[in-house]
């Protein structure tokens, strides 16, 4: 099948031509550096439980640390359902922009696109800036109120920093997803993999050479972060060769376009912080479970895992959302259809090969995880997380790529109320379940998060069809 695309006199950039191009090429040539990028973020992530749980201290110093083992990874995972709000909302942010930016691509709306992009900065720096205020002044309060003990001291210390830096994730990641909104994710890659690089080489000297434990982690994160927002920020407002320009001189708020921003990008906050919620809960319902930190630490550690797992879905899911933006802008449904069957099909290959790799590998993982003595005692319990979340990532493959094709098409709130039922309520209630009345424990939560997102999967996928289809007979 071919698809014309209408030729304007804008001024259409690489990544814009390949947006408005044919659907299958558009999906790969978008999602391959987004992969590359996520892949890179999410070693970060990984290297950064690593260094944190004590691996590698005898290269970096002599000197005791505290600040390390199953303790810090605890600290870390108290810390994680709030630093993943604040990326939930950014993202939210940033996907509302994206989409609305593509679709005005698609319809040929150059003049749309940058108002969009003004928009989605300024609303940007304002919620980053009351959301790190508001975290860092209740942080030791928070932490204490859903349980931690002897990691609450890790905690605090760990999170002040990550909240007091909130404004350079916020910025940047709007900034990733406006460059991707207009098909040019190779820039997007670039920052990226720039910010995870760094972070992963300076934070063991933040950690271990200048002895500053977990916390010098968060100040590694930190600094990583602000430089990549200077890279940003010179491509968006200096060299200006990008599709969007930007003119806040003359900017005035326009209730259109922030509704438009905020019809997708409130609905993808609110999924992606259910996402944070659910992992509050599962934390609370861990530490009433009796396994208190080490049951945190196994969540938290294993979790990175299974987000390095579905990293390429995330970086197709982004490209589903450009693709399917500018061909829901073009009214252009059977090219809609044919990027998100593509999408999903490439996706479930790919999760199945990774999840017999990891279930093969799962005592190699675990054993890199966990080589402080402090640590040795969560081995067996990560490892059979490990191998129970496999099952986790087919159905995500069908799941995540209906929220985007929703997303892109401005239906976001469609992705929320599938999204909400998977998280806020199914796995909660499954868990709650398998603990109580099968007195399964720990395995019963892994278990929960497995059968929530398999049924959450397919009612998502049943509804994206049926919605495309309806968009199809509606020409």
């Amino acid at each position: 099948m071919s698809y014309s695309v209408n030729k304007s006199k804008i001024n259409e950039t690489k990544g814009v031509k390949t947006l408005l191009g044919e659907p299958k090429k558009a999906i790969i040539a978008l999602s391959i550096p987004m992969i590359i990028a996520m892949s890179a973020h999410t070693i970060y992530n990984l290297f950064d439980a690593l260094w944190v749980s004590g691996f590698g201290q005898e290269v970096f110093t002599n000197e005791i640390i505290t600040e390390i083992g199953t303790g810090a990874l605890a600290a870390v995972g108290f810390v994680m359902p709030f630093f993943m709000m604040m990326i939930s909302i950014s993202t939210g942010i940033g996907v509302g922009a994206s989409s609305a930016i593509s679709r005005r691509i698609g319809s040929k709306d150059k003049f749309g696109a940058d108002n969009v992009a003004v928009h989605s900065i300024i609303i940007t720096l304002v919620i980053s800036i009351i959301f790190s205020i508001l975290f860092y002044i209740f942080a030791e309060d928070i932490f204490i109120l859903i349980g931690a003990k002897e990691a609450a001291n890790m905690a605090v210390s760990y999170g002040r920093v990550i909240f007091a830096g909130g404004i350079f994730l916020f910025f940047s990641n709007v900034a990733y997803a406006i460059l991707r909104g207009e098909g040019d994710a190779k820039r997007a890659m670039y920052a990226m993999m720039f910010g995870a690089i760094l972070n992963i080489v300076i934070d063991p000297i933040f950690i271990y050479t200048f002895g500053y434990g977990v916390t010098g982690a968060a100040y590694a994160t930190i600094l990583s972060m602000f430089l990549s927002s200077l890279i940003l920020i010179y491509w968006l407002f200096f060299r200006k060769d990008t599709y969007v320009n930007f003119n806040f001189i003359k900017f005035k708020f326009n209730k259109e376009i922030i509704k438009d921003i905020f019809k997708v990008g409130l609905p993808a906050s609110v999924q992606q912080l259910s996402m944070s919620i659910t992992m509050l809960i599962l934390i609370i319902v861990i530490t009433i479970v009796g396994d208190g930190d080490d049951g945190v630490a196994i969540y938290n550690t294993g979790w990175r895992v299974v987000m390095i797992a579905v990293l390429p879905l995330l970086g197709i899911a982004t490209a589903v959302t450009s693709v399917g933006g500018a061909a829901f802008g073009a009214r252009s449904y059977d090219k809609l259809n044919t990027a998100f069957m593509y999408a999903i099909k490439i996706g479930l290959i790919i999760e199945i090969i990774i999840g017999l790799a990891i279930f093969l590998l799962a005592p190699m993982i675990t054993a890199i995880f966990t080589t402080s003595p402090d640590s040795i005692r969560i081995q067996d319990g990560l490892e059979l997380f490990l191998r129970i979340t496999i099952f986790f990532y087919p159905g995500a493959a069908f799941g995540i790529a209906s929220s985007a094709i929703f997303q892109g098409t401005g239906k976001g709130t469609y992705a929320l109320i599938a999204t909400l039922m998977r998280t806020v309520v199914l796995t909660p209630i499954l868990a709650l379940i398998f603990i109580f009345v099968f007195d399964l424990n720990l395995i019963g939560i892994w278990w929960a998060l497995v059968i929530a997102n398999l049924i959450g999967s397919v009612i998502s996928f049943t509804w994206a069809k049926m919605y495309i289809n309806k968009l199809g007979h509606s020409i």
